[in-house]
């Protein structure tokens, strides 16, 4: 048996539920009386998401659909980051939202300080855009889970190679 356990915290979300959301929102979207005739088009690109729209009122609701649509799918609405919507041709509104996909080095410093003055027992490790925790004893790596779920971060956290 191994003498040590570890498992990573990373953060990241499944592309597919996201383009299967997208799908439900267009559909919703073009299916509604109030946004059927709005020519709202929803773009996705590797790590952010266009909506284009006609006005701020009917960007509001399709933000709104996104995150219930989110949300039935198992999505957490933290991947998304919406930036301040700006006017495009005519009196039509644009807005990007990034994806938030990994952790940056000073949310992976910060959560690596935290574990690591809270439990003596187990040691961290920042590997790119993820944190690696081990310990000998599987109930300290427990202790770090809930730690760091309790932990309020922008970001969804993941605990992946559990072992």
């Amino acid at each position: 048996m191994a003498d040590t356990f570890s498992f990573d915290v990373v953060s990241d979300f499944d592309r597919q539920e996201l383009v299967n959301t997208l799908d439900q929102v267009r559909r919703d979207v073009g299916q509604r009386y109030d946004l059927k005739d709005s020519n709202t088009e929803i773009d996705l690109e590797e790590t952010s998401l266009t909506i284009t729209t006609a006005s701020d009122m009917t960007l509001q609701a399709v933000e709104d659909v996104l995150r219930q649509k989110a949300t039935k799918r198992n999505l957490s609405l933290k991947i998304f980051d919406f930036q301040p919507p700006e006017a495009v041709g005519g009196n039509r509104v644009k807005q990007v939202v990034k994806l938030r996909k990994g952790l940056t080095q000073e949310l992976a410093k910060s959560l690596s300080k935290t574990v690591r003055d809270e439990l003596k027992k187990v040691t961290v490790s920042i590997q790119g855009d993820s944190l690696r925790i081990t310990g000998k004893n599987k109930d300290d790596l427990q202790q770090a889970i809930s730690l760091l779920k309790a932990q309020d971060v922008e970001v969804p956290l993941q605990f992946e190679n559990y072992r």
